[in-house]
Parts: C-alpha cells; sequence; structure tokens
C-alpha cells in the first residue's frame, strides 16, 4: 500500500517547508499556490517563499527562542534555513536575506523536487484527505470564509505584524516624547 499524495496549500515559508519535509521523507506532495493566477496585495512576483515585509528572520543566536528554532530545523534538513543562510546578507546578529536570492533558491529547489508538484491555483475550500493548510495573512478571500465556517467564527485574524493601536490618553507624555 503507497502513502496518500499530501495536499499543501501555500507556497510561503511554512508551506514551502512543510512540502520539503514530506518530500524529503518519501511522501509525494502537491504544492498549490495560487499566485500569479490570484495576486495578492503586497506580492511582487510568482515566487515560492517571497518576503514580503522584512528580509529578516530575526536572531540567530542560539541563546535566544528564534535562534533555537533556526537551530532545531537546521538538524531536521530545513530548506528554508538552508537557503536563508545562502542568501545572507549582514545583518548584525539576525539573519536577514537578499529576498530575490532566497525565494528564487527556495522556488528552485521546490520544483526540481521530483516528489512535489507545483501546482499554480486558488484552493477555495477546505481540501479533503491529508492536507496542510498553510497561507497565513494573505489567505484568498474564499479560503478564508471557508475557514471561518469550518471553525464557527466570523472574525478569523492572521494578522501578526500589524503595528498595534494605542490611544493617545493611555500615554504618560511625562516619560515620553513626541
Amino acid at each position: 500500500m503507497t502513502a496518500p499524495r499530501v495536499l499543501v496549500v501555500g507556497g510561503g515559508l511554512a508551506g514551502s517547508e512543510a512540502a520539503w519535509q514530506l518530500a524529503e521523507a518519501g511522501i509525494d506532495v502537491v504544492l498549490a499556490e495560487m499566485r500569479p493566477t490570484r495576486p495578492t496585495p503586497v506580492h511582487r512576483g510568482d515566487l515560492l517563499a517571497e518576503l514580503v515585509c522584512s528580509n529578516s528572520l530575526r536572531g540567530d543566536a542560539p541563546t535566544n527562542a528564534v535562534g533555537v528554532l533556526k537551530t532545531e530545523m537546521e538538524a531536521l534538513g530545513s530548506l528554508i534555513v538552508r537557503t536563508a543562510r545562502q542568501a545572507a546578507v549582514p545583518a548584525g546578529g539576525a539573519l536577514a536575506v537578499d529576498r530575490e536570492v532566497f525565494a528564487r533558491g527556495v522556488t528552485t529547489a521546490i520544483t526540481e523536487h521530483p516528489r512535489i508538484i507545483v501546482d499554480r491555483r486558488e484552493v477555495t475550500t477546505l481540501p479533503e484527505g491529508p492536507a496542510i493548510v498553510a497561507t497565513g495573512p494573505l489567505t484568498s478571500p474564499a479560503l478564508h470564509r471557508a475557514l471561518d465556517v469550518e471553525l464557527g467564527c466570523e472574525a478569523l485574524s492572521f494578522f501578526d505584524a500589524v503595528a498595534p493601536i494605542v490611544a493617545a490618553d493611555s500615554l504618560d507624555m511625562g516619560r515620553l516624547f513626541r
């Protein structure tokens, strides 16, 4: 009996890494990425793992949590961390990358892997069978609605990088300055 093919939805950092890890473990993968068929407001191209905000993957020292995570990922054969190291640019104690070199490196590795098929299509419903949904903050509106229905909520939010809104009257201007 052969293992079923796994669908990974989303070709960002998490989806690309998940597809890579599954494929390296001998599992056939279909990586569904909606770009360029359905663009997002912030992506510029169709490369996988395209960084759209900071080019920093944060701290790299094994003395902090994100550095420990990178060390653990490297021990497990992480495509993302390996490619980030190949595309690294000077950033003090952080691991920062040349965005184009990084995304092109991830895209090449994924598309050349014999166990991964990249399917350029928008997934609009939750998949049947083995799947990983790794779409993050740029989930398409249709899939977002499907997740809302499945999870029984109407305010599902992925955004973790949005600047906080602070009420001016909550600030102690005796300790702050403009």
